[in-house]
This record gives structure tokens, sequence and C-alpha cells, in this order.
């Protein structure tokens, strides 16, 4: 267990903290029929917990590198552990959030060790497989997600996928004690906490995803959409002057002059909100329309995950130097086919008409998360690798976060235009539907209209879930065209100083 020890409790942490992203979408439905929620609310209590990761790993990797990484990742664990519990006893879904967001900052603390303990504990031949096999991990947890919660949620009860992290964290704590050494944290008394940069990426993150998630419910020029829009964009922009000025800043913006990063960070980001962005809503039409139980609809997404994590490992040792330009770019391309390919049901379609573009996505964001994680730790210098691996997890995060967001408000706008015209309140109704709120529509509506209602509503979901697919695909292959040029080479001759250069700095960009 001297090899294997380390590794197993990374990826039991990863496994857990990933899992947690999507596993609340199969339980959607049942948290709004235990607690009663509206769109905007479902959506933050999935994109509540991977905001929260996006805004808070960049600081947890720097409180890593000053106090060490076994401690930053077992205090992690034991903050998820404890914000799961508190998940599970939500008496409504305000409480249920703020659970989720506290969730988030106590996986930020585990994921932005993980990489970095990968690349400290394992070198040479050992490394490549480890990342091959770490992303094998974070490859099947999202997809994996469904399936597990659907058992629990049908076995049990939706509280259930949040109390199950409990046990699996006692023994993750056990195996990181128990394998995972020590490591000797910077002795610079002079590097602090760069805490302005923290609370400004926070705000600028977490308004912009505010804004966008409110935007369907309260318009785009409302207040409460232009204002935390307006907060997002300024602290942004603060952000990028503090950043380059600061002595031990919070993300070292020079990292994006080398190519191979930019490309790593566009391609995880672009990846995780085309291809996992949508997934909240194909949740909902599989048990809302479809009438799929929890344990039904995730077991649908079990092609794409069992195809995203043997290309995980299978491109782990066929590529252990992945290309950028053949791994980044092929990833992106296949996943935007995939899921894009998800974009034409009608409403007479069933979930077949799913998996052909589920694999394509999956063999995509398998190349996808092995690929980007082995080249935002190759392209930086060792000494870099904690920043390295926190960026890689924000955008990651980010990515997700957004991607829900974005693709909530499109939802809401898709479906509405499709109502328009063939109900009453096109909007109020495109609200519900767009919630999971189907049967309760039809149940409402007199006897007789209820036939032609119901065909009307799965018309319109399936209209709004294909023009998201659709518009996923189109970003994930833009991603792709704009990772390719990233990666292009250079076709001047090499001079002194290219010569000496390392990979990364031999691209142009």
């Amino acid at each position: 267990m001297r090899i294997w020890g380390p590794l197993v409790a990374i990826c039991l942490g990863t496994f857990m903290l990933l899992i947690d992203v999507t596993i609340v979408l199969v339980a959607l439905p049942s948290m709004s029929r235990s607690l009663g929620a509206s769109l905007s609310q479902l959506q933050w209590a999935a994109d509540g917990y991977a905001l929260a990761v996006a805004a808070a790993l960049l600081g947890a990797g720097m409180l890593a590198d000053l106090h060490g990484r076994r401690r930053m990742y077992a205090g992690g664990l034991v903050v998820f552990a404890l914000a799961s519990v508190a998940c599970a006893l939500s008496p409504g879904m305000g409480w249920l959030i703020v659970a989720r967001i506290v969730q988030g900052l106590g996986a930020a603390a585990m994921f932005t060790t993980t990489l970095s303990l990968i690349g400290t504990l394992y070198s040479g031949r050992r490394l490549a497989p480890a990342f091959g096999a770490w992303a094998a991990v974070a490859a099947s947890a999202s997809a994996l997600a469904p399936v597990l919660g659907g058992l629990l949620i049908q076995a049990l009860d939706w509280r259930w996928i949040f109390y199950v992290n409990v046990p699996l964290t006692v023994l993750a704590l056990a195996l990181t004690f128990r394998h995972i050494p020590r490591s000797t944290p910077r002795r610079d008394a002079s590097r602090r906490l760069d805490v302005p940069g923290l609370v400004l990426f926070a705000l600028g993150a977490g308004g912009f995803v505010y804004a966008v998630t409110e935007a369907h419910a309260q318009g785009w020029t409302s207040p409460h959409t232009l204002v935390p829009l307006g907060v997002a964009v300024l602290a942004l922009a603060v952000f990028v002057p503090v950043q380059r000025r600061g002595r031990h800043p919070l993300l070292d913006l020079t990292l994006f002059r080398r190519p191979a990063f930019t490309a790593a960070m566009l391609t995880i980001a672009i990846g995780e909100g085309a291809v996992y962005g949508i997934l909240p809503y194909t949740s909902l039409w599989l048990q809302s329309v479809q009438h799929l139980s929890p344990i039904g609809s995730g077991l649908v997404l079990i092609p794409h995950a069992v195809a995203a994590g043997l290309v995980a490992v299978a491109s782990g040792r066929l590529m252990p130097k992945p290309s950028p330009r053949l791994g980044a770019t092929l990833g992106l391309v296949l996943s935007g086919l995939g899921v894009g390919a998800e974009g034409f049901l009608t409403p007479a379609s069933g979930w077949p008409a799913l998996i052909g573009g589920l694999i394509l996505s999956g063999i995509g964001m398998g190349l996808v998360f092995q690929v980007a994680a082995s080249l935002a730790l190759g392209s930086v210098p060792a000494e870099r690798a904690g920043m390295a691996s926190g960026t890689y997890s924000t955008c990651e995060q980010l990515g997700y976060a957004l991607g829900v967001a974005v693709f909530g408000t499109l939802a809401v706008s898709a479906t509405t235009g499709s109502l328009h015209g063939k109900v009453a309140d096109a909007s109020g109704t495109a609200q519900t539907l767009t919630g999971g709120g189907a049967d309760t529509l039809v149940t409402h509506a007199p006897a007789g209209q209820r036939p032609g209602l119901e065909h009307t509503l799965h018309a319109a979901f399936a209209a709004g879930h294909n023009t998201l697919a659709l518009t996923a695909g189109a970003l994930a292959l833009l991603g792709a065209a704009l990772v390719r040029y990233l990666t292009r080479t250079r076709r001047t001759a090499p001079g002194p100083d290219t010569a000496s250069a390392p990979p990364e700095e031999a691209l142009a960009g």
C-alpha cells in the first residue's frame, strides 16, 4: 500500500467532492416536493456548492502552501462531512443552500491539494498512471453521481445523498493520516494569505453567477440582476491590477503567458460548462417528462460515465506526455459533437435518444480530464504546482457553475418562446415546467384539456433542451478551435532562446 495507499486516499476525497457536484441532480424533483422550491432555488442547490469551490480554491491553495497540504486536505474533509450533515438536516431551501456553500468551502480545501499531492508523491513512470487513475475518478464521479443518488433516494430518502459522506470521510481521513506524509510548509514570514484578492475574486465570480441565475426570473434590466452584475464586473476589474502588483498574489497571472497552461484552463472550463452544465435539465426531463425514477434517470447516464472513465485511464497510459493539440482539441471536439447530438428530441422521444450523444461526450470528457490535468502541471515549474493545481480546479468548478447558471436562464427563455401563444401565462408556465413541475401543471388543468396540454409541455421542454444541447455543442467546438489556435507550433527556426525553452514555451500564443 506504499504506492497505492496515498492515491486511494486522494482519489476517495476527490470522488466524494466531485460526486456532490452532480449528485443533487436526480434529487432536484424530490427536494422540490419536500421543501418547496423555485427553479432559481434548485439552481442554487446545485450551483452554490460549485461556486463556493471555485471561489475558495485559490485561497485554499495558498493556505496549503503556508500550512501544509496534508493538514489542509484533512481539514477540508472534516468541514465537508459536517456540512454534509447540515445539508441532510435542512428544514428548508435557504438552510440547504447555505449548507451547500459551506460544504463547497470544505471541498475546496480538499480539491486544491489533490493534484499537487499527486505531483509531489509520484514521479517518473508512476506519475502518468497516477494521473490516469485520478482522471478516471474525476471523469466517472460526475456521471456516476446521479446513479448513486438515485439508488439512495429510491431506497431511503434524498437526505441520504449527504449522510453517506460521513462514513466515507472517516475512511478517507484514516487513509490520509496513515499513508500521506506531512508536507513541510513554506517558512516565509512575509508570505500571507491574499485576502483582498480572495474577496475580490469571490465577489466577481459569485456576483456574475448570481446575476445570471436571477436573470430568467427578474429580467436582465432588473436591479436584482444589474446590481450584482455591476459588482462582479467592478470586482474583477480591480482584481487584475491587485494581482499584478501583489508580492504574493492569489493568482500569478503570468502563468497565462504560457499557451499550454492557458489551453489547459480553457479546455477544462469549457468542457465542464458545456457537457455538465446542461445535466440538471436533462435530469429534470428524464424524471418530470419521461417519468423515470431517480435510479432510472441515473442509469441513463451510465454509458457516459463508463466511456469517460475508460478513456481517462487509457489516455493516461498511452499519452504519458499528452499533446495539447491532439488531446485537448480532440477531447473538446468529441464532447461538442456528443452533447450536440442530444439536441434533437421530439415530444415522442424517449431516453434512448440520448445514449449515443452521452457515449460520445463521455469519450471526449475522458480525454479532457486527463490531458488538461497533465498539461496544467506539466506546463509550469515544479514550485508553481500548487497554484497551477488550484487554478485548474477553479476553472473546472467555475466552468460548471457558469454552465448551470447560463443554461438555466437559456432554458427558461427557450421554453417560454415555445409556449408563447399556446398557454395563457407562457413565462410562469415555463418557470414551473423547467423546475420539474410538468405533472403539477397537467393536474391543475381542466380534465378535457390535459392530453393537449401534456403534449404541449412535452414539446416545449424538448425544444428548450434541444436549444441547450446545440448551444453547448457549439460552445465546445468553438473552444476546440481556440485551443488549437493557442497550441499551434511556431514556424520560425529555433534560436538560442527557443532552443533551451521548455516545450510549453515553444508554443505560440
